[in-house]
């Protein structure tokens, strides 16, 4: 008897999905909690279990196909006596020959086989002819992301003759034999695409969503954004006096992240406007600080949610941060953990920004924007020092934020961040 695979529930809002790839085939013999499709929402992808032993029978939705929550991937049927005991012979000869392989030859089984690799690793394989499964993944489950297949690349360029030969000898490991010189190519069309010089390359779920999101944004919010700037000498005096202490004794690295989150989270309570929302004609206001850290990941940015920031130490809040980032990067973080946030922070400054205007993350009302830590000359006490500054941005929106209090938040989290033992009593 044939039991169903359905889309299960994706979470908040998320009403649809998209078929990633399927990581089983017709006829394979799965365990029940085996995956066995990935499917692409437009936060994070999501692995669809068996919920019983059995064979995948048939599948109906394809890669690339949109699915709905409660639509039918595919069957799952049982799998006779007969056919179980042939299954387990063969993969007992299956493993023999795996161990043999192994103990004769350095390639082990690849690490992309741990763990799916992430579509836009699959996406980029596919586009250089790459055999995904002899690239090795370097996260900790093993899987395969977009910076192991360009390492992959760009290996195997360093190793390539500096005079490569055709890719069918290359293959057949014959020498090239001497060939003509080529023809001139054909003149460019005056018009129209250039021929191999543009691909086409289909937006990922997760783009397709943070586009529109972004756009709509803009839109429906009357976004504005004040900037100022912080001395950061305080705070690096603390961290260059107190890292070595902290590390040893909470195993987690001192950084800018928790002075920034405390400082937003004192800021957050003078100017409560900026901690909420607006549902149609009413604001909401939240007197619990659910802090949304922007992350960047393969398929774009992602926010997961640092809850009651409030009640963390320094030391809880940067083992969170550092341990939801490397789940978004790993694909593993939940749903849950990307919902509900009141407010964010995103720092563009670990990729070099100088300045830029951050855009609101909706509902939300206010999103505060780190940049790069730069020494420049400023004027203080009378004299002209060389000091670390920050450029910060603050983004709000001004149909429940007045321009004085978006200004008067950025300039309370200056004070706090420039004055760091007053995080202690504000924070």
């Amino acid at each position: 008897m044939s039991a169903e695979i359905r889309v299960p529930t994706l979470g908040e809002s998320i009403v649809d999905a998209t078929v990633a790839s399927w990581l089983k085939s017709e006829g394979d013999a799965v365990q029940r909690g085996e995956a066995l499709v990935e499917l692409e929402t437009d936060k994070v992808n999501v692995e669809v279990n068996a919920e019983q032993d059995g064979v995948l029978q048939k599948i109906i939705k394809q890669s690339g196909d949109v699915v709905a929550v409660g639509d039918v991937l595919g069957l799952l049927g049982e799998a006779s006596a007969q056919a179980d005991h042939g299954q387990q012979q063969e993969s007992a000869v299956r493993t023999q020959e795996q161990n043999h392989a192994s103990s004769e030859s350095a390639l082990a089984t690849p690490s992309s086989m741990l763990r799916p690799p992430s579509p836009l690793a699959r996406r980029i394989a596919a586009e250089h002819n790459v055999d995904i499964a002899q690239v090795q993944g370097s996260s900790p489950h093993g899987r395969v992301t977009k910076e192991d297949v360009i390492n992959y690349l760009a290996q195997g360029r360093q190793n390539s003759p500096s005079q490569p030969l055709p890719a069918i000898e290359q293959a057949s490991g014959r020498s090239a034999a001497p060939t003509q010189a080529p023809a001139a190519p054909p003149p460019p069309l005056a018009i129209g695409p250039q021929r191999g010089r543009e691909e086409r390359v289909r937006l990922s779920r997760r783009r397709q969503t943070i586009a529109q999101r972004l756009v709509e944004a803009q839109h429906t919010a009357a976004m504005l954004t004040t900037f100022n700037e912080i001395d950061m000498s305080a705070v690096m005096e603390v961290r260059s006096r107190r890292k070595e202490a902290f590390k040893e004794r909470h195993n987690i690295s001192l950084g800018f992240m928790s002075f920034f989150t405390k400082a937003v989270v004192g800021a957050l309570k003078a100017f409560p406007r900026l901690n909420a929302e607006i549902q149609g004609n009413e604001m909401i206001l939240k007197h619990y600080y659910d802090i949304g850290i922007a992350v960047g990941a393969e398929e774009g940015l992602v926010v997961p949610v640092l809850r009651d920031a409030d009640r963390k130490s320094f030391a809880e809040i940067e083992r969170e941060i550092a341990d939801l980032a490397k789940r978004v990067r790993e694909g593993s973080v939940s749903l849950a953990e990307l919902q509900g946030g009141t407010f964010t922070i995103t720092n563009g400054g670990v990729f070099g920004s100088l300045l830029s205007t951050p855009i609101l993350n909706a509902p939300q009302v206010g999103i505060l924007g780190m940049h790069k830590i730069e020494q420049r000359p400023i004027a203080l006490n009378g004299q002209v020092v060389i000091r670390p500054m920050m450029y910060v941005a603050l983004s709000y929106d001004h149909r429940i934020v007045d321009g004085r209090e978006a200004v008067q938040f950025l300039v309370r989290v200056k004070e706090l961040v420039e004055d760091p033992e007053t995080l202690l009593l504000e924070g």
